[in-house]
């Protein structure tokens, strides 16, 4: 009913925006990412929003962007997934994070998020795997790296990538460090060079 609303930014707290246009204020259930990239007070900003239709009323759910709201009506079309459990996986971890986790198919970030067991965390990642691609998650990783990660890893990224694994990484975590070492290090052809440099990078944060 509403693809997006665009106003100015009248009040947010820490879960909601209140947007006003046309002389109406919204008050919309905000994401993280659509908090944190809310302007200050009396700003215009656009909101992509769903609206969520409860038992006893409706809600207006908004995002920071458009792929952000594709996402969450990718996760509401996994059996057993309902609208505020969409939402609450979507605050749990970066877009980016989360579609690497799924195309990875890796249980334990996706297990993270609230109220995620094991069973449903396999069932995201089987359900929507082929949902998910490359270019959902473009700019910050490379392709060898995703690859390695999702398939038998081999070679110097892929023994890179397990090593971290084996230190208490998950596959995700691992999958980005390695990727982003190997950016740093002119792609490297050397596993403990990656791992020496991933580990620095996820040392700084």
């Amino acid at each position: 009913m509403y693809a997006y609303i665009e106003g100015t930014v009248a009040d947010k707290s820490s879960n909601t925006l209140v947007i006003e246009a046309g002389g109406i204020g919204y008050e919309i259930l905000s994401t993280s990412s659509a908090l944190t990239s809310a302007p200050p007070r009396g700003e215009t900003m656009r909101v992509y929003t769903y609206l969520n239709v409860l038992q006893d009323g409706v809600e207006l759910l908004g995002f920071a962007s458009l792929e952000e709201k594709k996402m969450f009506l990718r996760l509401t079309g996994v059996s057993g997934i309902g609208s505020r459990s969409a939402f609450s996986i979507l605050g749990s971890m970066p877009l980016k994070e989360l579609s690497l986790a799924i195309m990875t198919g890796d249980i334990a970030m996706l297990s993270r998020a609230p109220g995620v067991g094991k069973k449903t965390a396999q069932r995201l990642a089987l359900e929507l795997k082929d949902k998910v691609s490359a270019d959902d998650i473009s700019g910050d990783w490379s392709v060898e790296a995703l690859q390695s990660a999702n398939d038998a890893p081999a070679g110097a990224v892929g023994e890179a990538i397990l090593a971290l694994q084996s230190l208490g990484y998950t596959q995700t975590e691992a999958a980005r460090a390695v990727a982003a070492a190997r950016k740093s290090a002119a792609e490297t052809d050397k596993a403990d060079e990656l791992v020496r440099l991933a580990l620095r990078g996820i040392m700084k944060g």
